[in-house]
């Protein structure tokens, strides 16, 4: 018969190393959002109620940019998506709403056509 040997934890590893990372959590998406040279959006532009003001300040930011990669049609509605996926299920409905309808509009200001209606989820 074999036998099977257990692993033992190496003599410098600490017991403590999961409480530690817990208090304070590795955020990326908040670290990209900060140092990001991508854009220079309007502060807290996110959070305004009006999702034609919210496209319009991204266009205007994206038009302006001379660091982007893509066009500022790309650049622009990357900046949107990634803030909706960063809030994730922290973005209440009413907030997702303002936000989809800002890329319809965000569309709408580059001439793009707008996008189907995504088919219901079951």
């Amino acid at each position: 018969m074999a036998t099977h040997r257990t692993r033992s934890k190496p003599s410098g590893a600490k017991s403590g190393a999961k409480s530690e990372a817990k208090s304070k959590p590795h955020r990326w998406s908040h670290h990209v959002m900060e140092t990001s040279d991508a854009l220079d959006i309007e502060p807290d532009i996110f959070k305004s109620r009006s999702p034609a003001r919210i496209a319009a300040s991204l266009k205007a930011s994206a038009e302006h940019s001379r660091r982007r990669k893509g066009t500022a049609f790309q650049s622009a509605m990357s900046m949107l998506t990634f803030y909706i996926n960063r809030a994730g299920h922290n973005l209440s409905a009413g907030r997702r709403r303002i936000l989809e309808r800002a890329k319809d509009a965000l569309r709408a200001d580059f001439g793009r056509p707008a996008q189907r209606a995504a088919k219901a989820r079951h």
